[in-house]
């Protein structure tokens, strides 16, 4: 069977960064306030007038450039969101037609904080499948748009930012490669996370979030999607270099970690550097760490989020 491989992985931020002591002046709250209890110290915001598509776009052309092609060998375009613009046409057409990949097709798909999990399992169908030969696969969010800024539950939280990478077929001789992925949803939970429609903030709608309930599914949800994957897969955590969960808060992964013996010193935490970004959160996380040197060649990532929806999942990948 073919095997896809994730290659030329590339991130993003926009330029202006928000610190906890820039929101001290605008809302009430402290730095310590904010850092004690997610583990955030700053984010990064976009501009007036860019959006998803835009920083999707950055993130994508510096992915094909590290890759060596041209924007016309890509086959598909898959870009993960849940803050596009407009709700139709797509962000990845979008982006399509400002890198000028005129040769794919493109298409987002929405779950939210998983999105870039749910995004790999598409891609890696579409590999084995041979429905294509270079996917350009995204995860990018604008949740400053979507923000209420007077709310401190919420507006202290989020941030954003893309990341992108290619996804192809791996030769038979690379140990790298997407091992496998499991995905979950449970639509009961719908109304836990929501972005709701209003008539303010240019009719994108605020986030709101139950906390208390994402935070206890989160842990819950989390590891039995990766006690799942491991076991499929004959593994334990003791086959994995590092964990590279959703980075939304500090406090659900160290809960996580005393809860549930989930190897701390293996989990990846950029999210005092990122806040929570949703679905660029893990390709944040993972292109931070490589630059880093923490993440080496022929490491094994086990990957995990959890999202609106409820959606959640899993991914093993050797890099």
């Amino acid at each position: 069977m073919k095997k896809s491989i994730i290659s030329s992985l590339e991130t993003y931020l926009p330029e202006k960064v928000l610190s906890n002591y820039d929101l001290e002046k605008t809302i009430d709250t402290t730095h310590e306030w904010i850092f004690t209890r997610t583990g955030i110290e700053q984010r990064h915001i976009v501009e007036k007038g860019e959006y998803t598509h835009d920083i999707a776009a950055k993130a994508a052309l510096k992915t094909i450039e590290k890759e060596g092609i041209s924007p016309l060998d890509i086959d598909v375009i898959i870009v993960a969101t849940a803050t596009p613009e407009k709700r139709c046409p797509s962000s990845a057409v979008r982006v399509q037609s400002i890198i000028g990949a005129r040769n794919a097709f493109a298409f987002d798909i929405q779950a939210a904080c998983s999105g870039f999990i749910y995004a790999i399992s598409i891609a890696d169908s579409f590999i084995k499948s041979e429905t294509a030969q270079n996917i350009l696969l995204i995860g990018a969010e604008t949740l400053s748009l979507f923000t209420d800024w007077t709310d401190r539950s919420t507006c202290v939280l989020l941030g954003d930012g893309a990341g992108a990478c290619i996804v192809k077929e791996g030769r038979s001789e690379d140990k790298s490669g997407i091992i496998d992925v499991k995905l979950f949803s449970d639509g009961d939970k719908h109304d836990l996370i929501t972005i709701t429609n209003s008539e303010k903030n240019e009719n994108r709608g605020y986030m709101t979030m139950q906390g208390r309930a994402v935070f206890k599914h989160a842990i819950e949800y989390m590891y039995d999607s990766m006690i799942s994957i491991l076991k499929k897969n004959n593994m334990t955590f003791d086959d994995i270099d590092w964990i590279i969960p959703h980075q939304a808060n500090r406090r659900v992964l160290e809960s996580m970690s005393k809860m549930k013996e989930v190897p701390l010193e293996k989990i990846i935490l950029t999210i005092d550097k990122h806040a929570n970004t949703s679905s660029a959160s893990i390709p944040l996380a993972m292109k931070f760490s490589i630059d880093q040197g923490i993440i080496k060649k022929n490491n094994t990532l086990l990957l995990t989020a959890i999202g609106a929806g409820l959606t959640w999942g899993a991914a093993i990948v050797k890099i």
